[in-house]
């Protein structure tokens, strides 16, 4: 893969920045007279404290659609349908085979002896 001249360029910034990002984390959290300043040992990240207070208020903001509405529908509300009904129609037809005798007592997989 070739890579153009004005991408050579962004990724080369980016990392730049993300070195530069580094450093200042790295400065910032092994400062041993942090204590000094009244912030205590950790650094404050902005970027996490908005994606904290996003996930806190997702609730406030959210909109059901019916997107949502299918989403919620095929990925928790009908494999748990589906699979209830698979149980019980085994467990009927199991049943149905016990009481009409087509499986002896010494064949089922739980006996009360």
């Amino acid at each position: 893969m070739v890579l153009t001249k004005e991408e050579q360029e962004l990724i080369k910034r980016k990392h730049e920045q993300t070195l530069k990002l580094r450093t200042e984390f790295l400065k910032q959290s092994s400062n041993p007279f942090r204590h000094a300043t009244g912030e205590g040992g950790t650094v404050f990240d902005a970027g996490l404290a908005r994606f904290q207070a996003m996930r806190v208020s997702n609730f406030e903001h959210f909109k059901p659609t019916g997107k949502s509405f299918r989403t919620g529908l095929f990925a928790v509300v009908l494999p748990i349908v589906v699979y209830a009904w698979a149980l019980k129609s085994e467990r009927d037809g199991r049943e149905a085979k016990y009481r009409t005798g087509q499986v002896a007592y010494k064949d089922r997989q739980f006996k009360f002896i």
